[in-house]
């Protein structure tokens, strides 16, 4: 039996290539095949796009690199800008289909979103033609994990994005509390508020690294929370 999960975050720069990383491994010491993909990605450092080599350290299975990011621009910019400029349409359906041949090579996929939950990934934004992270998600249809950055100003992002999350049809399998801000005041008690506001369980806390260890991180995650995932 297959899964997958969608990894979305309450802005860019939450963690969402750690918290993918993380799960992945996780998943992975649990003796499940495993495999990330990174649909759209801009912003190439020395020749290579960081976040998908990342997923793909950290996965189980190898597949052909097309499939498992179909999307990657070189500028640092807003996917639908640098789609435009390189006149490269991102095609959901594309994504769609080499999402079920990676489903169907792993026991876990792990497909990280770009940016936050409603990033624009259409060339129009007329209304009828334009789409965004929230239709590829519910393109793809799997059960949505957030990432919440800790830190000011994340409880009103991780509200919103789970209300979208929920006004989409999706299934918000969990969150996971990423400690991104060492500086942060009261973290506790903004933890605990939204562990009383998320209608979804806390998969774990992550606490804060200068250079983020996936794998060391992992041990923070608990899969088998209300029953969702494998236990």
């Amino acid at each position: 039996m297959s899964t997958g999960f969608f990894v979305t975050g309450t802005d860019t720069g939450v963690g969402k290539t750690t918290v993918s990383c993380a799960l992945l491994h996780a998943f992975s010491a649990r003796g499940y095949m495993t495999i990330g993909m990174k649909p759209v990605v801009s912003g190439q450092e020395d020749g290579v796009w960081q976040d998908v080599e990342h997923l793909k350290a950290a996965s189980s299975v190898r597949l052909a690199h097309e499939l498992i990011n179909p999307y990657a621009f070189v500028e640092p910019i807003a996917p639908h800008i640098a789609a435009q400029k390189t006149d490269i349409p991102i095609d959901l359906e594309k994504i769609r289909q080499s999402c079920e041949k990676l489903l169907a090579a792993a026991d876990v996929t792990i497909v990280e979103g770009v940016g936050g939950f409603m990033v624009p990934l259409s060339l129009s934004g007329l209304p009828g033609e334009r789409y965004d992270t929230c239709d590829l998600a519910k393109v793809l249809g799997l059960p949505v994990i957030l990432v919440v950055g800790m830190r000011l100003g994340c409880l009103n992002h991780a509200l919103l994005t789970a209300c979208t999350i929920k006004s989409a049809g999706l299934k918000l399998a969990g969150w996971v509390a990423n400690r991104i801000d060492p500086d942060m005041l009261q973290p506790e008690a903004n933890l605990q508020t939204l562990s009383a506001w998320l209608d979804c369980p806390l998969l774990g806390v992550l606490p804060y690294q200068t250079h983020p260890d996936a794998q060391q991180l992992a041990q923070y995650l608990d899969l088998s929370r209300n029953g969702l995932f494998f236990t």
